[in-house]
């Protein structure tokens, strides 16, 4: 009877064991082990990636990393992890996170707008993506690359057209390169490349005026006028005489691109560079800056008139008075200096 009673006793704590032991592994695979509030959180997991790398990214939310490790290297997840950005949502439990980070890769929105400089470019998109600065850069200066997409180091500014693009974090510097050439072909379709050849200009040319346009005015619907003013000039041989490359030039001189330049002085209108089109004539070896889709197509598609010159509308600031003759564009000029000098505004 004793020893009856002793192995339903080893039974019954057997039987324990056993219950507890699957609450613990359930606990462990099926509650929910996330730290934060918000609905989800963002996770980059980065290429070549240790568990060690993936609980350090993991840590701050998560209420228990040891019990992630368990279930991660239970389900071989350990030996088998993925780079990329994934999404883990508020409540998830340690089963539904190491699925979700054996699953898809999900794709994110990389955007840039007007950079002036690949190496501004390159400093913005490795904020975006996993490639670093230094190899993106890399990437866009190879001249074997710029040789094959018919660029070169002053014009491969050209390549880059500002919109928002969907990438995979974990993309490589070649990835994003070969994508943005990949782009730059497909927007300059069959109509885009007709409409330069009408206006006797290469596509890097088009893309330089652009970038003038650009900086010239930030009123979209003023585009086409301010870019019929330029073509006019060429088509009659006039120097361009666009502030804002006499501006570009010099930032190149100094190497100072941060500097913030309101005025050109007549002093800088004698600075020798090829980007200064008070001093050379025809389109600059390159662009500016990187102009918009609608400064590129203001180019293509420029406003039929019989404009020669322009000044900023002190009346209707944003905008611009135009003019068909130097003495109606003096009489425009002398508006808006005096109110330049009103301002203070020297440099």
């Amino acid at each position: 009877m004793y020893i009856k009673k002793i192995l339903i006793a080893v039974v019954l704590l057997g039987a324990i064991g056993m219950g507890a032991f699957a609450w613990y592994v359930y606990d462990t695979a099926f509650s929910g082990n996330t730290a934060f509030n918000n609905k989800e959180a963002h996770v980059y997991i980065p290429t070549n990636a240790t568990i060690n790398d993936v609980v350090e990214e993991l840590e701050p939310l998560l209420r228990d990393t040891g019990s992630f490790v368990t279930i991660a290297e239970q389900k071989k997840y350990a030996s088998n992890i993925k780079p990329g950005h994934f999404i883990i949502r508020k409540g998830m439990t340690n089963n539904d996170i190491v699925n979700t980070l054996r699953s898809r890769n999900i794709p994110i929105n990389v955007k840039f707008n007007n950079q002036e400089r690949l190496e501004d470019l390159a400093g913005h998109i490795s904020k975006q993506i996993e490639a670093d600065s230094v190899s993106l850069l890399n990437a866009m200066r190879d001249p074997q690359f710029l040789k094959e997409v018919g660029l070169n180091k002053e014009t491969a500014l050209s390549l880059y057209i500002p919109n928002t693009y969907e990438f995979y974090w974990n993309s490589s510097a070649e990835t994003f390169r070969e994508r943005m050439k990949t782009e730059y072909e497909r927007f300059w379709n069959e109509s885009r490349t007709q409409k330069a050849k009408r206006l006797n200009l290469s596509k890097e040319q088009v893309m330089a005026l652009a970038a003038i346009v650009q900086k010239e005015t930030a009123k979209v619907d003023e585009r086409p006028r301010v870019a019929g003013v330029y073509l006019n000039r060429l088509k009659v041989g006039m120097l361009l005489q666009a502030d804002p490359t006499v501006i570009y030039a010099l930032k190149r001189e100094s190497g100072d691109y941060n500097q913030i330049i309101k005025r050109v002085l007549y002093k800088d209108l004698e600075l020798d560079s090829p980007y200064n089109t008070y001093k050379y004539a025809g389109v600059p070896p390159g662009p500016i800056t990187m102009p918009d889709i609608s400064s590129i197509d203001a180019v293509l598609n420029p406003e039929q008139h019989d404009y020669y010159y322009f000044v900023a509308d002190v009346t209707n600031f944003g905008y611009h008075k135009f003019a068909k003759t130097l003495a109606q564009h003096n009489v425009n000029k002398i508006e808006y200096v005096r109110w330049v000098n009103s301002q203070g505004l020297n440099r």
